[in-house]
């Protein structure tokens, strides 16, 4: 068994093994919900310490699944040859930017809500500058969806449709339609590798059975929680607030849960009662997939 030595640093943490490369990881550019992290028209408690930059700031969901890199390896940790990200919202160029990264080669969409797909202009005009075609992946209905929003984007990126599975950077995925209560529907994202499984579900509430089937045996659950206690009408509602999660965790006992997808009403600077196993997520933090 490799021995490893947890290292924390502020907004990052990440694992080390012994030949010293830092191993697969996931990596959160963007916690925040459609609105992101101040509030533009909001001068509450939470949205004026983002405006610091202070641990609350958070842009809209977005996430990098990088593969393994020792000492020796070159270039940036994602240069878009072996990764992916997923999501690609109205936030994506200041990821890029905030990290150094000059080219995405692929995304992988969850739906077609501005939030999470308004940076695909950018990233297809990028592209169209490099030289070098964007790969685009999401189910059918999701693509067409995005084509009739941005028609010319398939000039600069190749659209792949994934509604029986894909393989990207190693990682089996399968996706599947998720309830996302008053905006309809999202899909939600199964990946296996090396028999380390985990899933990303930003934006669901009250998953029915069904839905919830492929929830069971994760290492890792992302999972969006835009409020701790939402007090809105049912009828008006998208995502899962804190409470309702947990509910959700004792159910399918994941190993590990991570909530994203977070509005002003979550304060990072409070001790929120959480279970061993939960945290919420932080701009830049670093998890070990396998």
């Amino acid at each position: 068994m490799v021995n490893h030595v947890f290292l924390r640093r502020r907004n990052q943490c990440c694992w080390m093994g012994k030949r010293g490369g830092v191993m697969e990881r996931l990596v959160f550019l963007g916690t925040g919900d459609a609105m992101g992290v101040p509030r533009v028209y909001c001068e509450c408690t939470i949205c004026e310490e983002a405006r610091t930059n202070g641990i609350n700031r958070r842009y809209r969901s977005l996430v990098s699944v990088e593969a393994e890199r020792n000492q020796e390896s070159q270039g940036n940790p994602a240069d878009g040859e072996d990764g992916f990200l997923i999501d690609c919202g109205p936030d994506w160029r200041s990821a890029m930017e905030r990290r150094g990264q000059r080219f995405a080669g692929r995304v992988l969409v969850t739906h077609a809500h501005f939030d999470h797909i308004g940076g695909l202009p950018e990233w297809a005009d990028a592209c169209r500058w490099l030289g070098r075609n964007g790969q685009l992946y999401a189910p059918q209905e999701v693509l067409d969806t995005i084509l009739r929003q941005y028609p010319w984007l398939d000039r600069n990126l190749d659209f792949h449709v994934v509604d029986h599975g894909v393989g990207l950077a190693g990682w089996s995925i399968l996706g599947w339609k998720v309830n996302h209560g008053k905006n309809g529907y999202s899909f939600a994202y199964r990946l296996e590798r090396n028999g380390f499984a985990w899933v990303y579900c930003p934006d669901s509430i009250a998953l029915p059975p069904e839905q919830r089937r492929l929830l069971n045996g994760l290492d890792l659950l992302v999972l969006g929680t835009s409020f701790y206690y939402e007090t809105a009408d049912f009828s008006t509602r998208s995502v899962y607030d804190v409470k309702e999660a947990l509910e959700l965790l004792r159910e399918i006992k994941p190993k590990r849960t991570v909530f994203t997808h977070m509005s002003h009403d979550i304060d990072l600077r409070r001790n929120y009662p959480l279970p061993e196993g939960v945290e919420f997520a932080e701009t830049g933090l670093n998890i070990t997939l396998c």
